[in-house]
């Protein structure tokens, strides 16, 4: 890499500038104004000044031929290539630059495991702009020979401590023999082989020696790495920090971990990710004290440096694990404006509580141009067996397909599981007024309760590219106390990542519903089932498939959907869709006619989900409509 040659007109020091600069003054102060005349008076009325041009330097361009990945290594490293440009290279700065790419090419080489290669540069000046031309055969790659991993410690401390899996651990070595010896895989290598060991067990181990040998005649890499596990690790007690306004019974029940539990980090990373979710704090970090054993490992370096022996270690060492917290602010207002396609616009306001009486306060107020809800519910803190209870109250008002509903509800709700396996026990009260145009108005009540059960096995719940999820809810209302009919329901849905290659993937989607009851007249309209929307069967209007009622449309007994959605993700996070969707709602299976509905739509992967914008065609309606949602609902 060759400097820029400096300016020897400007090429002075701070304090030699400020010499100047008094100089000049000194002598514009001293000469005589009729002297300047003249000299102004002396200039010929032909002669013009010339500002210098601005420096230029060499234009110039690389061509680089090399196999593969070897060409972009080198056009993004190589010093010919990032001094293109440079106002002050000139051409035997260029030749130097043209006679230093070999080596610099080999060396850049040598790191994705090519350590005999034959690299040529040329510069062509026969053109009008010149051109630096570097040819790399790479040769044959040296491959990994031969792996020696010296595993130190690992000894079972204490009466209940298992033999350490040495041989797992070697089978999981990422450079095996066989492998082209890159410097990015052999550093990564030794990074996850430490990486493994500290995550359990032994979080104070250490990488005490590695090397690399590489012998360019036989095209082999000799590999040795010695790793010390260090102490063994079990957890300690429980200390928390930086609660001010909230019991500390909400960090405690949360915890999983228990004094005497072998160290794990993702125990730590999983009990901080349950106090993050439970809205209290704004910043969580749970870690395992380690000062105490740093003391230690100091007092003992001590000793090592004085001559005097280290006992044997007879017990694991002790870490508590320790949360520190920074709280919420205990009030919380918000306001926001919205648009759906389903329900139309959207006005709303929140207003969270972190501390009524030790509960904590969830309320909104919703309005919509076809519902309208209000609701408040009060939250408990996570109980020592994880169950999270609560219970609430609201209105919701609906005007849907010539249907007017206004619930209201009072409800009772245990939820227990995790985001992978989430299962809830609800008991409500509800009382609901509908009304339909040209038909009676009729009132109901019901005690329904509620079993729901999901199951997510995603590879991001976010942003899903594969797996699927499952939910089933069963329930009813059976006994005849505030109830006027008694019911049974039942319902599923499914939804299935199918990824088809690097940049396209199948999304599936099915749900059915039924309920038993002997008259339909007493059963809440929100038990009953309907069809259409986003999440539904797109190209028809909001829970628009139903049964006909007079000229509304209205719950039925019955529902099945399905929906298949082929995506392409042409420049991720953009993406392109085609999907066919089919399903209906009525009072008798036989009467389970499908709409069909299928059209294409624009896709973009959010921070916060997918977001779809979707033009469907309405089969049965002759029409196209536009649909927009945001991830998916469960």
């Amino acid at each position: 890499m060759f400097p820029a040659t400096p300016d020897k007109t400007t090429a002075r020091t701070p304090r030699q500038r400020r010499i100047l600069a008094q100089i000049a003054v000194t002598v514009c102060l001293a000469a005589p104004a009729a002297s300047a005349f003249a000299q102004e008076q002396a200039q010929p009325e032909s002669q013009v000044q010339v500002q210098p041009a601005p420096a230029r330097g060499i234009d110039y361009s690389v061509k680089v031929d090399a196999p593969g990945p070897l060409d972009d290594l080198l056009e993004e490293n190589l010093d010919l290539v990032r001094w293109q440009g440079n106002p002050r290279l000139d051409l035997d700065q260029l030749q130097r630059l043209v006679k230093a790419a070999p080596e610099q090419a080999k060396t850049l080489i040598a790191t994705e495991g090519y350590y005999s290669p034959k690299v040529s540069a040329g510069l062509d000046t026969s053109g009008g702009k010149p051109v630096a031309r570097i040819t790399v055969d790479p040769g044959q790659p040296v491959l990994v020979g031969d792996v020696e991993l010296v595993l130190k410690g690992f000894e079972p401390v204490g009466v209940d401590s298992t033999p350490y899996d040495a041989a797992d651990l070697r089978n999981r070595w990422g450079l095996p023999v066989g492998q082209r010896f890159r410097q990015a895989d052999w550093e990564g290598a030794k990074r996850n082989l430490l990486r493994q060991v500290m995550m359990a067990r032994y979080p104070r181990a250490q990488l005490v020696e590695s090397s690399a040998i590489v012998d360019p005649d036989t095209r082999r890499a000799l590999l040795k790495v010695v790793l010390d596990s260090g102490p063994e690790a079990r957890f300690g007690e429980l200390r928390v920090e930086g609660l001010k306004r909230y019991s500390r019974t909400i960090v405690s029940n949360l915890n999983r971990i228990r004094p005497g539990q072998e160290y794990n980090e993702a125990a730590l990373q999983a009990y901080q990710a349950r106090l993050q979710d439970t809205g209290y704090f704004s910043t969580v970090e749970v870690s395992a004290d380690m000062s105490a054993a740093l003391s230690e490992d100091i007092d003992a370096m001590t000793d090592d440096q004085n001559g005097i022996p280290r006992p044997p270690v007879a017990n694991p060492a002790i870490l508590p694990v320790l949360v520190r917290v920074t709280e919420n602010k205990q009030k919380n207002v918000d306001v926001g404006l919205g648009y759906s396609t389903n329900t139309g616009a959207r006005a709303q306001l929140n207003y969270d509580d972190l501390d009524v009486f030790g509960l904590r306060m969830k309320s909104n107020l919703i309005t919509e141009q076809k519902r309208q809800t209000a609701r408040a519910d009060f939250y408990f803190p996570t109980t020592e067996k994880g169950y999270n209870d609560s219970f609430g109250a609201g209105f919701e008002r609906n005007d849907l397909r010539g249907e007017v509903t206004n619930v209201a509800t009072v409800a009772g709700r245990r939820t227990w599981g995790s985001p992978l396996l989430e299962r809830s026990l609800t008991l409500e009260y509800l009382s609901e007024r509908r009304m339909v145009e040209g038909v009676e108005t009729r009132r109901s009540q019901s005690v329904p309760l509620t079993f729901s059960w999901t199951k997510r096995a995603l590879d991001n719940l976010v942003l899903p590219t594969k797996g699927y999820v499952l939910n089933a809810q069963f329930g009813g209302a059976v006994l005849p106390v505030l109830t006027d009919e008694r019911f049974l329901r039942a319902s599923t849905r499914f939804i299935n990542y199918r990824p088809l290659g690097a940049s396209s993937n199948l999304i599936v989607r099915a749900e059915a519903g039924v309920l038993a009851s002997r008259d339909k007249a007493g059963v809440p309209s929100t038990f009953l089932f309907r069809a259409g929307g986003d999440q539904s069967v797109r190209g028809y209007g909001y829970q628009e498939l139903g049964v006909r009622e007079g000229d509304a449309i209205v719950g039925g007994r019955y529902l099945l959907t399905g929906s298949v959605e082929y995506q392409y993700w042409f420049k991720p996070p953009w993406g392109v869709a085609v999907f066919y969707d089919a399903g209906n709602a009525a009072d008798k299976f036989k009467d389970l006619k499908p709409e069909s509905g299928y059209g294409l739509g624009a896709r973009w992967r959010s921070p916060v989900g997918p977001i779809n914008v979707d033009l469907a065609y309405g089969q049965a309606l002759k029409k196209a409509r536009l649909h927009f949602s945001l991830g998916f609902t469960f």
